[in-house]
């Protein structure tokens, strides 16, 4: 039982380890400086807009589609903050919320075509990324728009205040750290009494117990060393609501099962009641909301909107799912691999970028670890 368990999730525990020994490996190359807390703060902010995108590509996946428009749609909502904001004078929320229903107004029209024409969503998704490329050219007149007012910046450059009044040391993101890791401990000791309850296959207790100490410590070394700069960043609190949403909504929801159930095998699916239509055209509205998250974040960190926003953003989104244990024939990933995937991506990039190897052999490199990944999952699907 315990070794069938360990069996059938060595793929998430090798994906976990992969990220360390990849983090370990670079914070030797780079003689410490991948852990230091500035360049910590500036991985969360370089990959927020690239993380929040991977939860709503991760459904598209799963339920057997793509998406390729997502990096011409999160530039297009950001220029069109900018003019709004900079050119027309909105305030900043009335502008977040107009880009957000033009995101998921975007990802309604891409689902229609899909869904209900039935045209293939690598198709609709490929013209999408033109339109909205050329759509995002033609609202900025081939210019940056910026600079945006404070406010708006803090969506990306914002921090956590400390009522402590720390200036060396913020007390209240390593508090906030230490709730979150015990929370995640006490959430992992549920799951496992409950599946004990149903008689399913858990994890040597040895095992769980150095696993979740592991965990938790990482969780509040990470918002230590957070704490001994600036604090957390306002964006790495959204990203971690954002993940526990669509954790919860993967593993404890109708829709969530029906969306995995669609990935597997769409005509099943619809015989046994689903409106696979109206589900694949949701989780491309979804998609549409979370590239206009992604589109306000980028913005906000550059401090200006370009039109070259977003170029290549949708591949390293796609990169992530795949690394992260998304199937490429759908029905299968988890959210916290694709997060795991994100990160793996963000750290080569930063600690490649830190040892000064140009950009063309990183992408030689990350172009060989994403067929990697997609290799062994197809390879250990043909296994079984």
């Amino acid at each position: 039982m315990k070794l069938g368990f360990l069996k059938n999730n060595l793929r998430d525990y090798g994906l976990l380890l992969s990220l360390v020994v990849i983090m370990g490996f670079f914070q030797y190359q780079t003689d410490g400086v991948l852990m230091q807390p500035l360049n910590i703060t500036n991985l969360v902010l370089q990959n927020s807009y690239i993380i929040v995108m991977a939860l709503g590509m991760l459904l598209v996946i799963v339920a057997g589609y793509i998406d390729l428009s997502v990096g011409s749609v999160s530039g297009f909502i950001g220029g069109l903050a900018a003019v709004l904001i900079v050119q027309y004078s909105w305030p900043v929320v009335p502008t977040i919320i107009v880009a957000l229903l033009v995101g998921a107004l975007i990802g309604a029209a891409q689902g229609w075509f899909v869904a209900y024409a039935r045209i293939p969503s690598f198709i609709v998704t490929l013209a999408g990324m033109l339109i909205f490329k050329g759509l995002a050219l033609a609202l900025l007149q081939g210019q940056s728009v910026g600079p945006f007012p404070l406010r708006f910046q803090r969506i990306s450059t914002g921090f956590l205040p400390d009522p402590f009044g720390g200036t060396d040391f913020r007390v209240l993101s390593l508090i906030v750290g230490i709730i979150l890791a015990l929370g995640l401990v006490a959430a992992e000791v549920r799951k496992r009494r409950k599946a004990q309850a149903h008689d399913m296959d858990v994890e040597p207790v040895a095992f769980f117990a150095l696993k979740n100490v592991l965990f938790a410590g990482a969780v509040t070394y990470l918002c230590w060393l957070l704490s001994t700069y600036k604090g957390l960043p306002d964006v790495l609190i959204l990203m971690a609501v954002l993940i526990l949403i669509y954790q919860f909504v993967t593993n404890r929801t109708t829709i969530g099962r029906r969306i995995y159930a669609l990935g597997g095998n769409e005509k099943a699916t619809r015989l046994s009641g689903v409106n696979t239509a109206r589900l694949s055209f949701l989780t491309f509205v979804n998609m549409g909301v979370l590239a206009a998250v992604a589109g306000l974040i980028f913005a906000a960190r550059l401090n200006t909107a370009t039109p070259k926003a977003g170029l290549g953003f949708e591949l390293d989104v796609i990169a992530a799912c795949f690394i992260g244990g998304a199937s490429a024939s759908g029905g299968v990933g988890k959210v916290v691999g694709a997060v795991i995937g994100a990160f793996i991506m963000g750290v080569m990039n930063n600690g490649m970028s830190i040892m000064g190897i140009g950009i063309d052999y990183q992408q030689v490199i990350k172009g060989t670890v994403l067929l990697a990944a997609v290799f062994l999952d197809v390879y250990n699907r043909n296994r079984g």
